[in-house]
């Protein structure tokens, strides 16, 4: 399963949507994590709070493949997305186990394939080298066998690398 997170405007919505199995649209209109851990043991994989993002670790665990379509924010992540991801920590176990000759967090959903992080917006090279490092850690983390990073100055050429 393909699931696309995006920060962008609605417009893109439409060609988002063709391209995956499910979309995670990171539009802001939902609590930020609230750090309860509810998440990892009282109701696994599901948070408490009832919003558009209540299922989302269920969603992304759920994935083969993960794209995330972000704003350059400073070489990371944008609010919204880093939000998104936050709430979907239930993806993993409060447990611990090795993986790449280090500890990491026990997977709910078992192994993945790639991890892929869409960059648009203005970016310098030290940007683009703290994203590609920031990707194939998350990447390794959340149990995908790959990361991959694309930058593009301009949203509207999303199309061509989905």
């Amino acid at each position: 399963m393909k699931v696309i997170i995006h920060d962008l405007e609605s417009r893109y919505s439409g060609a988002i949507q063709e391209k995956c199995d499910r979309v995670v649209e990171a539009d802001g209109k939902y609590a930020p994590c609230q750090g309860c851990f509810g998440c990892w043991t009282k109701h696994p994989a599901s948070c408490f709070m009832k919003d558009s993002l209540q299922q989302v670790c269920r969603i992304i665990g759920q994935a083969d493949e993960l794209v995330i379509v972000t704003k350059n924010l400073y070489g990371g992540y944008s609010a919204d997305i880093k939000n998104v991801l936050d709430r979907s920590i239930g993806t993993s176990t409060p447990f611990s186990t090795y993986r790449g000759r280090q500890m990491h967090h026990t997977l709910r959903y078992g192994r993945h394939d790639l991890w892929k992080v869409i960059v648009y917006g203005d970016i310098t090279e030290g940007e683009k080298e703290t994203f590609r490092y920031m990707a194939e850690r998350n990447a390794l983390n959340d149990g995908y066998q790959r990361s991959e990073v694309v930058f593009l100055s301009d949203p509207a050429k999303l199309e061509a690398v989905l």
